[in-house]
């Protein structure tokens, strides 16, 4: 029977990197992965495959609408989605590949197969009608999530698809229609429309990314719907009609009322995603459970059974990769006896469409609700030189700053490379920065970030572009 110091179930971003972390701290580790490929979701059917096709979207649709006005001419390009699914899967493969070197580098023990908790340092790892058993003195949860399903509406994985189907369509669809308008559906969303798809989103709330700063929704709305996206807000679907020639979706207002019927080629479900807890055994060993299936942790990341704890999308808190991540490292820390920790109030977001929206700290909402008094901070990209001249000008920077210490509670960017600028800000508050540090530290020029000083300028009401 092996005997390892740690056991992480999963080898997601958050796996992987715990038990990265874990060896590096002098553990003897173990992974266990059911799936034929290191790197769960994000690695596999998530984040990476489908940044590779917004990638490559975006560069269609630059060479058909974008090349000419800059004295670039070529012909009209043609769509080879066979070769765009093949730049996908070589991204995907580099990644799973780079996983496993890191495994092999920190001597880590892939176990393939499906891990059951027996209890108390003992872990079940199933695969091919076989079994066993090995003892660790700690175990991590980091089996990650699953896609959310709805009521009545079966997922094929063909016509009516997950985020995993629409990463490998084998047509460009005429009509999809995207149920959910959170990050995921705005993304595959603009994958299939740049390629040439009709795209309609509904969505039961009454307005698009829930949960973001409702001014940067409002206006990347209003940019989307300029793209060709068409919106149905405050609807629900209740049910899919299939036939041969359509897809048949009925739509409710989500208030009640009369419904109608839509066509589609495809229907992407994208409500959200579930804790993924199947057959863990968790019950059984005595792990416990919140309402809504997340294991329940303190604030050391540990479970209700000792010596067994969770991270990443299995525990409470937004589900990201980078989230994930930073709590491996964390727990990895705690086991070996540091003091491992993670600054939730500093983690942020990104949607990845052109332009791209990203958000770290509060939102507006968030301080009105908590009855914090602040001031804003707003620049545009019209006024920024850098955007001017690439004539991508979509979009601002938003900056919440505290109206009596000046401190940085939130930034929300909308614009191009939104996701790479969104870290100066991330930092900046990491450390209890102001507005004023900001404002008072040189930028390059001419850069898009530029206006994020420009917008930290603003919140002391001296801007200099505008």
């Amino acid at each position: 029977m092996a005997t390892y110091d740690l056991v992480v179930i999963g080898t997601g971003p958050g796996g992987y990197v715990c038990a990265v972390r874990a060896s590096q701290l002098g553990m003897k580790v173990a992974v266990v992965e059911k799936n034929a490929t290191l790197g769960g979701t994000c690695l596999n059917v998530g984040c990476m495959p489908s940044k590779a096709l917004l990638h490559a979207s975006e560069m269609f649709e630059e060479a058909a609408h974008s090349f000419a006005k800059m004295g670039v001419s070529v012909s009209a390009p043609k769509l080879d989605l066979p070769a765009m699914m093949n730049f996908k899967q070589q991204g995907i493969d580099g990644n799973v590949k780079g996983v496993e070197f890191l495994m092999k580098k920190n001597k880590i023990d892939v176990l393939k197969g499906t891990g059951k908790i027996l209890g108390t340092g003992k872990v079940e790892v199933s695969a091919d009608g076989k079994s066993q058993v090995v003892e660790t003195k700690n175990i991590v949860i980091a089996t990650g999530s699953d896609i959310a399903r709805l009521k009545g509406i079966e997922i094929d994985e063909k016509r009516i698809v997950s985020s995993t189907g629409a990463l490998s369509l084998e047509k460009v669809p005429g009509r999809i229609l995207v149920i959910g308008a959170g990050v995921i559906g705005l993304e595959l969303g603009s994958v299939w429309r740049r390629l040439g798809s009709e795209v309609m989103v509904v969505e039961f709330l009454d307005r698009i990314l829930p949960g973001m700063d409702g001014e940067i929704a409002k206006q990347f709305q209003r940019i989307l719907e300029k793209q060709g996206f068409a919106f149905k807000l405050g609807s629900k679907v209740t049910g899919v009609e299939v036939n041969s020639k359509a897809l048949l979706a009925k739509i409710e207002p989500a208030a009640g009322g009369a419904a109608e019927t839509i066509e589609a080629d495809v229907v992407l479900v994208c409500i959200g995603r579930v804790p993924y807890t199947d057959g863990l055994g968790l019950k059984e060993a005595g792990v416990a459970l919140d309402a809504r299936g997340r294991v329940q942790i303190d604030p050391h990341f540990a479970t209700s059974l000792k010596g067994v704890y969770a991270i990443g999308d299995v525990v409470a808190g937004p589900m990201l990769a980078h989230k994930a991540e930073d709590e491996g490292v964390a727990v990895a820390e705690i086991i070996a006896g540091q003091a491992g920790h993670v600054n939730y109030d500093v983690i942020p977001g990104v949607v990845y469409t052109t332009p791209e929206v990203s958000s770290v700290g509060k939102t507006e909402e968030e301080l009105k609700q908590a009855g914090i008094a602040y001031t804003v901070g707003k620049f545009p990209f019209t006024a920024n030189g850098r955007s001017k001249v690439n004539q991508t000008t979509d979009g601002f920077v938003k900056i919440l700053a505290d109206a009596k210490t000046d401190r940085v509670l939130g930034v929300h960017i909308i614009g191009r490379e939104a996701g790479e600028m969104i870290h100066e800000a991330a930092v900046l508050m990491e450390f209890g920065g102001s507005a004023e540090d900001l404002a008072r530290t040189c930028h390059a020029h001419p850069t898009r970030s530029e206006a994020i000083k420009e917008a930290a300028l603003a919140v002391g009401k001296r801007a200099i572009h505008m």
